[in-house]
């Protein structure tokens, strides 16, 4: 299995490429990007890394303003959101497998470029908007998150499932620990998932553990900001230390395109008391 807790590369443009060679699965590949006004990323550099290119993408423009293209469609000139702290939905690009896309940067900004199986590819590249994310509050007190859809099971897509979550200040998310590593629906699907963490202010860390009920996974990470934590399998919790604030993005894809998961049956009662 790879090391779950994959640190950034801060050393050139590409901070993270991560496929599913390198993380050890089958579906799930990412990687996101910095970028200085006018560098230009395309799908012969953000596909590279996936055999025979045959991914759907969804890229989102994480912060900064950027012209993208896809499928010969020009979206024009996207402006995004400063930070990703600043708590307002992002723009984002769903692009078929098999199509053609660009990227060029107009500020400084920091794009991700989210990656799963293409099936049919039956559905055109599409531009995403903010007005198009709905936007939810999940939990109560200190597990209290805050949640964008981005490309969820509801909007069209072949594999990729795509969110984003702020975690306040001592709080958890992502909790009670749940799971979704086994084919068994309508009770639960598999679906592989990445977390690219970020943290404000950056110097701090977020705790995110994976394990499995028979405890042969069990590992602990102090996630630092801009790290990626892999998650093949198992429970995943992410708690939040005080004087911190937590960012995350999640891409999830499997062999079905449906989110159901299980709670870890020692802490389900946090939620359905008995």
């Amino acid at each position: 299995m790879a090391d779950l807790l994959v640190s950034p590369d801060l050393n050139g443009e590409a901070v993270h490429d991560i496929t599913p060679a390198s993380a050890g699965w089958g579906h799930v590949g990412f990687a996101t990007y910095d970028l200085q006004p006018g560098s230009r990323i395309d799908a012969s550099i953000a596909a590279a890394g996936d055999a025979n290119h045959d991914v759907e993408i969804c890229i989102v423009l994480l912060s900064g303003s950027a012209s993208i293209s896809a499928g010969g469609q020009d979206f024009g000139l996207l402006k995004g959101r400063n930070s990703v702290f600043d708590r307002v939905p992002p723009f984002a690009v769903y692009v078929p497998k098999n199509t053609d896309f660009t990227v060029i940067a107009e500020s400084a900004c920091e794009i991700a470029v989210c990656r799963a199986p293409g099936l049919d590819g039956a559905h055109p590249a599409r531009l995403i908007t903010p007005d198009d994310m709905s936007l939810e509050v999940r939990g109560s007190g200190s597990n209290t998150r805050h949640v964008c859809n981005i490309l969820p099971e509801t909007e069209p897509a072949d594999s990729l499932l795509v969110v984003e979550v702020i975690t306040e200040s001592g709080n958890w998310s992502s909790y009670p620990p749940h799971k979704h590593d086994t084919d068994d629906l309508p009770n639960e699907s598999y679906l592989e998932e990445t977390y690219y963490h970020r943290v404000d202010p950056p110097q701090g860390y977020v705790m995110h553990r994976v394990y499995n009920d028979d405890r042969s996974l069990d590992e602990s990470m102090a996630a630092g900001d801009r790290s990626v934590v892999l998650v093949p399998k198992g429970y995943h919790p992410v708690g939040v230390p005080h004087g911190y604030n937590s960012y995350y993005l999640n891409v999830m894809a499997g062999p079905k395109r449906v989110w159901k998961f299980r709670n870890d049956p020692d802490h389900d009662w946090i939620v359905n008391p008995k």
